[in-house]
């Protein structure tokens, strides 16, 4: 049996960032976890469906785009769970197509919460560590350009690993809609 992940890696220099700042916070995972968005929380899969699920990931990729994340703020699941997070001010409907898309098929399964994309920067701290997080990180803002998802395997050492990258449709750029008036201000009266 393996346990598998799929999420969105955090590009650098954000995510090396954002990990050390985990770190300095006294979260002991920010080592073993990469900055990330989840698109796909741990599952337990028998090693011999890696080529099914691998697979299963190659279409969603092809069928789903690449889009923006901007990263603004923090937020808190407290008191349901002990987490800060760094928000998404953007991205977040595209972040939750491409998980439906994801926990589809062989990879489908119902969630214990509802899904909220966002990258965690401090978990099962202690209330001071999880607001010295909160406070810290209120201002962090980033934005990038998702062009892939990965699939980590969670190793016997305990580390999540990229297994496989899987590159996102292109992105149609958005189309501008100009009129006589385009650049002049609109009419005048």
């Amino acid at each position: 049996m393996q346990t598998i992940g799929v999420a969105i890696a955090i590009p650098e220099p954000y995510g090396s960032e954002l990990r050390r700042l985990r770190a300095s916070f006294g979260d002991g995972q920010a080592n073993a976890i990469p900055s990330h968005v989840t698109l796909l929380p741990p599952t337990t899969i028998a090693a011999a469906e890696l080529p099914e699920v691998e697979e299963h990931l190659a279409e969603v990729a092809k069928r789903n785009c690449g889009f923006v994340i901007r990263l603004r703020g923090t937020a808190t699941f407290r008191p349901v769970s002990p987490v800060v997070f760094v928000a998404l001010a953007e991205g977040i409907s595209s972040c939750e197509l491409l998980a439906n898309d994801v926990r589809s098929g062989r990879l489908a399964q119902e969630l214990h919460y509802p899904y909220h994309p966002h990258v965690t920067v401090a978990q099962h701290l202690d209330d001071a560590a999880l607001d010295t997080a909160f406070t810290a990180l209120s201002g962090y803002e980033c934005v990038f350009d998702v062009g892939a998802f990965q699939l980590f395997i969670h190793g016997k050492d305990a580390m999540w690993r990229t297994h496989q990258e899987f590159g996102l449709a292109e992105r149609i750029p958005e189309l501008e809609t100009q009129g006589p008036e385009a650049g002049s201000g609109g009419p005048v009266d």
